[in-house]
């Protein structure tokens, strides 16, 4: 981020400031600091959002906006706390006299390695990140989470060599890399779930039979003459096979529902 006066660093920034919006007639502002510096912004948008209203524009890391991309961690603090506090600046609605500051990245060590020869013993895992082994306990990385992860419960779960445990806590991690911020082992949560749940893909979780029959019907060929038909459509009869695609309704129990045509399974 930067002031509308300060350019010389726009290259490195976040964020860099354009017009300010114009605020609609009858809506309450509330004070906000945004690296230090105060805006009166509507009191209903998220950080995001507020932060667009008093003139800056995202460059990059606005990311999906709804919550998944992981690119907007923020850290802020209310006015007479010391507590800090920590969201995603797309889903993080703003408060009176909240002081705020975006991470863009999180320079935290990330392990260079072929997925395809560490194996899938947890070992390798400890190898590559030793410092999991500094973890003591504290949790204050599960309290960092915006999306309520069990970070502890996976860090613990490595330790004890369980990848498995590790890969389903971690699931929903969206590598803002807010934990690792928090750690006081300076451990790289995110990037070691990460390797976790590719490490529990490539050789620990079942193989789904049904999917390789599918990749067997791929190499065979029998789907080219498909893709021909396709591929030699025009873009308006493309659309029209979407939009008239016939469409498994909602909730429907595995198997039993079929297609009418029947030609490409």
């Amino acid at each position: 981020m930067c002031d509308a006066d300060n350019t010389t660093t726009k290259k490195t920034i976040r964020v860099a400031t354009g017009d300010r919006a114009i605020l609609p007639e009858g809506a309450k502002t509330i004070p906000i600091y945004i690296m230090g510096k105060k805006y009166d912004v509507p009191e209903t948008l998220t950080i995001m959002k507020a932060m667009e209203f008093a003139g800056f524009k995202f460059l990059r890391g606005a990311g999906c906006r709804g919550g998944i991309c992981g690119a907007c961690p923020t850290v802020y603090r209310m006015a007479g706390d010391y507590k800090l506090h920590y969201g995603l600046a797309c889903q993080t609605v703003v408060e009176a006299n909240m002081y705020l500051a975006q991470i863009p990245f999180f320079p935290a060590n990330r392990a260079e390695y072929n997925i395809e020869e560490i194996g899938g013993a947890a070992e390798a895992i400890h190898a590559l990140y030793p410092e999991l082994f500094r973890c003591v306990a504290c949790n204050l990385c599960t309290k960092a989470c915006p999306m309520d992860v069990d970070v502890l419960g996976y860090i613990s779960a490595l330790k004890q060599g369980n990848i498995k445990k590790a890969a389903q806590l971690s699931f929903d991690c969206i590598q803002c890399g807010l934990c690792a911020s928090r750690c006081m082992g300076e451990i790289p949560q995110y990037h070691i779930a990460q390797l976790a749940r590719r490490v529990y893909g490539r050789y620990i979780q079942p193989r789904a039979e049904h999917l390789a029959k599918r990749v067997e019907e791929i190499e065979s060929g029998k789907y080219d003459a498909m893709l021909q038909d396709l591929s030699a459509m025009s873009k308006e009869e493309l659309e029209k096979c979407y939009v008239e695609r016939e469409r498994e309704p909602d909730m429907t129990a595995p198997g039993a529902w079929q297609p009418k045509e029947t030609r490409y399974l």
